[in-house]
């Protein structure tokens, strides 16, 4: 299967922004705990990600659906998510926590739903369902490197390290998928 130039800059980027936002993993509890939160909280701050996430995919999925600027929206969604990322490097308390996950929910919904669309839009038909396991595959083996890789880092330096290098990675998730931005309409 030959991919188009959008369809590998959506797939690097994704991919990208998956190993930036895998990197926190299993390792959510142990922070959680770090700052002050017990099961209950961890659960709370979960499903709150969990069900803004939902709501607002659904909201962004109406508002830009057939519209031409979903390569900004994806963008926008990669770029809010790497700056909340870094927030948590303000995080002191199981509240902070929850708006955190709350503001992450949002970027994810943001950007999920105009990728999609991009990625759809932009496939091989015959080679549909290759290209949907492909990009489905290439996730779950590039968040499970990123586990790795966080566990790592933040049992051999600290937390903030972790964050920092998050952030930093969904960053360049968002500069790769903006190049996008100049092949698509406005």
């Amino acid at each position: 299967m030959r991919l188009n130039k959008t369809t590998r800059t959506l797939l690097i980027g994704a991919n990208i922004w998956y190993f930036g936002e895998g990197m926190m993993g299993p390792l959510f509890a142990v922070f959680a705990e770090k700052v002050g939160g017990d099961i209950l909280d961890i659960t709370w701050a979960w499903a709150t990600y969990l069900v803004i996430t939902g709501m607002v995919y659904i909201v962004v999925g109406r508002l830009i659906n057939n519209k031409p600027y979903q390569a900004k929206v994806m963008v926008a969604g990669y770029a809010m998510n790497a700056a909340l990322t870094f927030c948590y490097l303000f995080v002191g308390s199981p509240w902070q926590l929850f708006m955190v996950q709350a503001g992450l929910g949002i970027a994810e919904a943001i950007g999920t739903p105009a990728w999609d669309a991009l990625y759809a839009r932009n496939l091989d038909e015959e080679m549909d369902a290759y290209a949907w396991g492909l990009s489905a595959g290439q996730s779950q083996i590039v968040t499970g490197l990123a586990f790795a890789a966080g566990g790592l880092i933040t049992h051999f330096i600290s937390f903030e390290a972790l964050f920092v290098t998050m952030g930093t990675v969904q960053a360049c998730a968002a500069l790769v998928t903006a190049r996008l931005l100049k092949d698509m309409p406005a």
